[in-house]
């Protein structure tokens, strides 16, 4: 099989809808230090789940197989886990990562838990943008919603480190559900609100089969968007790039943005260009997928030949799961679970 042509020369496959592909989600550990129910409910997975080093990809394997994702497309990478602070040696990896010139944005998914510590450390290593997890500010519905792990403490000041390191509008993510924490969004707000940051409020995903999805707890994000217009009167703003997933909103009174991601109540499938890799080096098209595909024998090609592999696999891709959900279609009942691909 010949080698790809110069990838700047060149346009890129696309899959079976016309999608490109532009954003890599790698995982770079299946553990995690909380236990949030959504996610990594305690019940269902144990303690000591993705710890064994020998499963994971090294930073050899790593460093391969995203060359290989860039020669057919992909620009935006983001490093996920489990909870991606806890793999050792990180900065080490971030730095052979930032060297790929061809890489527009390198970005971190965290709980924030351990952030404090590491932030400097990430951003000297070439780490350009943070994305915190951040369900709750009250500190014992914030416990309760970790799995009785986290606590709201560190993680802000993981994200005062993070901003004093040099992370600049970092994003808060927030997923909502009713009656569990959706009392907490304007405390959210009104706590980031002229802070530079960008809180995202999301809708709460029947990702992954283990979290006992129940679409009563879903708050929509017009329902969100109103209660926060009300007290804060917000306008639209245009996307930054298309595809982007959050809907963005400024605050009229020019202290920032907010943004909402609504997979359930308005699914963007139609734009989607990501693609997910487990820390096992298996490939997910999307996130609602029932089973990934095993790229580390590929790998052993090095990256002309994993390049070749993601595009045939991804010229093959027809997942649109949110929107045969919307449409109340016949969809897969099994999905990976989001603490295997980062959600």
């Amino acid at each position: 099989m010949s080698a790809l042509p110069d990838p700047k020369q060149t346009p890129w496959a696309s899959d079976a809808y016309g999608r490109p592909l532009r954003d890599l989600r790698l995982s770079v550990i299946e553990a995690c230090n909380f236990r949030c129910p959504y996610c990594m409910p305690a019940e269902r997975v144990p303690d000591d789940y993705g710890l064994d080093a020998a499963s994971r990809l090294s930073f050899d394997e790593i460093e391969t197989l995203v060359r290989g994702f860039v020669r057919v497309g992909v620009r935006k990478l983001r490093l996920t886990g489990g909870e991606p602070l806890l793999r050792k040696g990180l900065p080490e990896l971030i730095a052979r990562l930032a060297a790929i010139g061809e890489l527009d944005d390198l970005a971190l998914t965290t709980n924030g838990s351990l952030l404090a510590r590491q932030a400097r450390a990430l951003r000297e290593a070439g780490l350009r943008r943070l994305t915190v997890s951040l369900d709750a500010l009250d500190p014992d519905l914030f416990r309760r919603l970790s799995g009785g792990r986290g606590e709201v403490a560190q993680v802000l000041a993981g994200i005062d480190a993070a901003q004093a390191a040099g992370f600049d509008s970092i994003k808060l993510n927030c997923v909502v559900q009713r009656g569990v924490n959706d009392d907490q969004v304007l405390p959210l707000a009104e706590r980031f609100r002229g802070s530079g940051h960008v809180l995202r409020f999301i809708e709460y995903m029947d990702v992954g089969t283990c979290n006992g999805w129940d679409a009563s707890r879903v708050v929509r994000s017009a329902e969100l968007r109103d209660r926060l217009h009300q007290r804060w009167p917000l306008r639209a703003l245009d996307a930054n790039y298309r595809g982007e997933v959050a809907a963005r909103y400024a605050y009229a009174d020019g202290t920032g943005e907010v943004g909402f991601v609504s997979s359930i109540s308005a699914p963007f499938c139609g734009d989607c260009h990501r693609s997910r890799v487990s820390a096992d080096g298996r490939l997910y098209t999307c996130l609602f997928a029932a089973d990934g595909v095993d790229l580390r024998p590929t790998l052993a090609q090095g990256e002309s030949g994993l390049a070749q592999r993601v595009a045939q696999l991804w010229s093959r891709r027809a997942d649109r799961y949110s929107e045969l959900r919307a449409a109340d279609a016949p969809r897969p009942s099994r999905h990976v679970e989001m603490f295997l691909v980062g959600g």
